[in-house]
């Protein structure tokens, strides 16, 4: 439900979906997009709307390392070869009456850093 709240966002903001649920034998990425000619490899933690949230998302490192072993692996393809990239999180909370609050974080996390 969150993946699918934040793909909807992403496209309102003129993002291309190009991949949901990203698999592969390094890892897992939950959104893949474009904009422009940068690759987007996104993150969607899914809250409750109480929830605490401050600015920086909890994305451990352990899976940092997952997505960002995944997104090498993605970068392989011809189609994104030599294409910028980065690393969003988007935060989706439900309301009690179902609409989403989404906050978009860009360039959320570096590879290799904490």
């Amino acid at each position: 439900q969150g993946e699918r709240a934040a793909a909807r966002y992403l496209r309102r903001h003129r993002y291309r979906i190009l991949a949901r649920n990203y698999r592969c034998f390094a890892g897992e990425i939950d959104l893949i997009a474009s904009q422009d000619a940068t690759i987007i490899f996104i993150e969607v933690k899914t809250r409750q709307p109480d929830e605490y949230q401050d600015d920086q998302l909890p994305v451990r490192n352990e899976q940092r390392g997952r997505i960002t072993r995944a997104a090498r692996h993605f970068l392989t393809h011809p189609a994104a070869a030599d294409r910028p990239y980065r690393f969003d999180v988007i935060s989706v909370a439900f309301s009690s009456r179902g609409k989403p609050q989404i906050e978009h974080y860009e360039d959320a996390f570096q590879p290799g850093r904490s």
